[in-house]
């Protein structure tokens, strides 16, 4: 899963209780950001094997930390206290913090059995990544649903209220396919270079930034409210 986990980030910020869209779009993704950070600096682990599933070659076969169920409690926990740190209220905290637990749950439908509910033991995942035909309508459906949905519940602030959304929806689009149509490795890569996972950490931001760009550009309908960005 990529860009269906925006899909949760979409529909929350569509609440008036809720952080923005951009707020949300660094919460939809904050377990994978870890995980590639991880991946960095050595504390998780992934390889390339060719034909890993059918969709992908990426063997994520050490992240107890990020993709334990645990882990992503523990995550979405962080992500209310830095809320009302920042001044947020409770609602928002509970919102933003559901969308970071929601990466978890997404995961489970489309990985391999990789994932752990306490960073060990049994490995859970429905696994469909091997099966395309299902996985790629349903990722575009979630995430399209779910961009209509804040679409049709927020109104432009000029010009750059439909240009942004456009343009977030185009890059979006754009990177998944890239994602999809990225050839295989022909042998195994252990470690994946760097490069991977900066690429990732770079869509992420791209993404966030025009999300950013989205919520100040769009009002929810209904007049203005205050709201953590």
């Amino acid at each position: 899963m990529f860009i269906g986990h925006y899909a949760p980030a979409f529909i929350a910020a569509t609440s008036p209780k809720a952080q923005r869209l951009g707020a949300l779009f660094v919460a939809a993704q904050l377990i994978d950001i870890a995980f590639f950070g991880f991946v960095l600096i050595g504390i998780e682990h992934m390889r390339a094997v060719p034909g890993f599933t059918a969709m992908n070659a990426m063997d994520l076969y050490d992240m107890p930390y990020t993709h334990s169920l645990i882990g992503a409690l523990g995550f979405a926990a962080a992500w209310a206290v830095g809320t009302r740190l920042l001044g947020g209220s409770w609602p928002a905290a509970a919102i933003g913090a559901a969308v970071v637990a929601s990466h978890w749950l997404l995961d489970l439908l489309v990985h391999a059995p990789d994932l752990t509910l306490l960073g060990a033991g049994p490995r859970y995942g429905l696994g469909l990544w091997n099966h395309p035909a299902i996985e790629m309508p349903l990722e575009l459906g979630l995430t399209g649903g779910a961009l209509l949905f804040y679409a049709a519940r927020t109104e432009p602030r000029g010009a750059g209220g439909r240009v942004s959304l456009a343009l977030l929806a185009a890059t979006l689009a754009g990177l998944q396919a890239f994602n999809w149509l990225e050839p295989q490795p022909a042998t195994p890569i252990n470690p994946v270079p760097a490069s991977q996972p900066l690429l990732a950490l770079v869509a992420y931001a791209l993404l966030a930034a025009l999300a950013f760009w989205v919520a100040r550009a769009r009002a929810l309908k209904g007049g203005p409210r205050v709201r953590l960005v």
